[in-house]
Order: C-alpha cells, then sequence, then structure tokens
C-alpha cells in the first residue's frame, strides 16, 4: 500500500489543497481546518448548511490564507496576532477559544454566503481534544469534525462506485461515478483492498506512526457535487452505503487517524499496518 493523494481543507467546509507532501502535527496535517466560519451564536457553519462554501479555495499562506470564491475579489488574511480579539466557537459540542479574523474577512464571507459570518483561527492558545473514548491523555484536533487524520482507500471508493453504477442501471437511471472529493480525505491510499483500512489499529506511513481509531461515520455533506456546491437529488452515495456499510453507530467509509509521531508524509510513502 502506498499514499496516492494528500489533502487539506485550510477553511472547514472549503475545497481542497492537494501537495505532494505535508508536515504532521498533532493537530493532523499543518494547515488543515485551522480556520472555521461562525455564526452570531459561535456556531460553526459547513457545507451542510451552505453548499457553496465548497467553492472556497483558502490557501494557506506564510502570514495567512487567500481566499477567493466565484464571484468575490480575493482576500488576503493575516494570521490574527496574540492579541486579537476571540470567540468561544462551537463545534459538534466542543467549545473553543479561538482568534477571530478580523472585519474584512467577516465580510467576505458574509457576502459571499448572504449571512451574518464571523472568520475565527485556531492557533497556539486554543485547544480541543479528541473524543476521550478513542483517545489518549492530550490528544487534540483542530476544527476537523473530530479527528486529526482521514484515511480512504481507492480501492473503497472503486467497488462504492461499481455497486452504485450497477444499482443505478439497473433502474434505469444514468449516473457518473463520484470522486473521492466527496468524502473529503486527507490521504488516498493506492494498491490496497477494498476497506483493508477498516483493519488497521496501528499504521506506519513513511515515518509517521498513526492509531486508527475510529471508521469515519457519514453524513449528509457526502450528498454534496464539489464541483457545483449543489446536492444531488438521489441521495447517493449514502443510499447506496447504506445497503452494505451500515453500522450500529452509522454509515461509516474511511477511517479516521491520530498521529503518534511527527514527520513529513509525501505521496508515494509506503504504509506499513503496525496492528
Amino acid at each position: 500500500m502506498r499514499v496516492s493523494s494528500l489533502h487539506v481543507y485550510p477553511l472547514k467546509s472549503t475545497a481542497a489543497i492537494d501537495r505532494e507532501m505535508f508536515e504532521i502535527e498533532a493537530r493532523g496535517l499543518r494547515d488543515d481546518r485551522r480556520w472555521m466560519a461562525i455564526d452570531s451564536d459561535g456556531r460553526f457553519v459547513t457545507g451542510r448548511q451552505h453548499g457553496e462554501m465548497v467553492l472556497i479555495r483558502a490557501d494557506p499562506e506564510a502570514d495567512g490564507l487567500r481566499l477567493s470564491a466565484p464571484g468575490m475579489p480575493d482576500l488576503h488574511v493575516l494570521a490574527p496576532p496574540a492579541d486579537a480579539p476571540r470567540a468561544m466557537a462551537t463545534v459538534w459540542g466542543s467549545e473553543v477559544d479561538a482568534a477571530c479574523a478580523g472585519a474584512d474577512a467577516d465580510a467576505w464571507l458574509s457576502a459571499y454566503l448572504q449571512r451574518s459570518l464571523r472568520l475565527v483561527h485556531i492557533d497556539a492558545r486554543s485547544h480541543r481534544a479528541v473524543d476521550p473514548a478513542y483517545s489518549q491523555a492530550g490528544d487534540e484536533v483542530s476544527f476537523a469534525d473530530g479527528y486529526p487524520l482521514l484515511a480512504i482507500s481507492q480501492s473503497s471508493l472503486d467497488a462504492l462506485n461499481a455497486r452504485m453504477l450497477a444499482g443505478n442501471d439497473r433502474a434505469g437511471n444514468d449516473r457518473a461515478p463520484l470522486s473521492m472529493a466527496r468524502f473529503r480525505p486527507n490521504i488516498v491510499i493506492e494498491d490496497s483492498a477494498a476497506h483493508a483500512e477498516d483493519g488497521w489499529r496501528q499504521v506506519r506511513i513513511g515515518d509517521v506512526v498513526l492509531d486508527a481509531v475510529k471508521p469515519c461515520t457519514r453524513c449528509v455533506f457526502t450528498t454534496l457535487d464539489p464541483r457545483t456546491g449543489l446536492r444531488d437529488d438521489d441521495g447517493e452515495p449514502l443510499n447506496t452505503l447504506k445497503t452494505y456499510r451500515q453500522t450500529a453507530s452509522g454509515i461509516t467509509f474511511g477511517m479516521n487517524l491520530i498521529p503518534r509521531s511527527g514527520g513529513v508524509l509525501r505521496v508515494g510513502d509506503a504504509i506499513d499496518v503496525l496492528g
């Protein structure tokens, strides 16, 4: 098994940024989900409510972030300084003391999504613990849904597409295969059996050791087309996944990981299962 691609999503729910290598930090790949949109009550705002968020591109820069989106001017957002105002941001029940990005960033997001929003940053002063049922003391996560990294094998997606397209053929429907972008992984795996990641407990990728802690439970976000920001009316891929990936905790696809060592992940790195 090897790494076929690596992806981060610097602003939660926006387009993937793909590179040949990323440094690994305790919270996951560097730059992944370090920024988030919140409403006036501090609640996180994602593509589940606003599909057009997936059309935003948030490019990390040395001193912050560059935002671009259809119909919007590009905006350079500086990383908030140490004395920046702060806000309590809520993401899936976790409260995070986050740094505020400032009025220009707030206005840009609000104009694009047509509602009053703020942009916040998870910095060194911010702390968000991983669910203790699946982690060790001191484990932290960024603004990702729950865990520092997500891995999915290409063969898992191929198997899903084969089932989905066969079902559509029987029903007389014409549908294109789904892309991996639907599932927003950090690490895509090649040369493995379908759902090989289900059996992982610990892996080494290159020189980095990671615990495989919990299959990823999937939601309605997967029905959003990342090319258009529109939700598919046929309920795919969830309708197909529930026929063979339904568990007591929900529909699963992919494996959540927690890093146990630092280092660099690179496309082409070998993946060794340690347990």
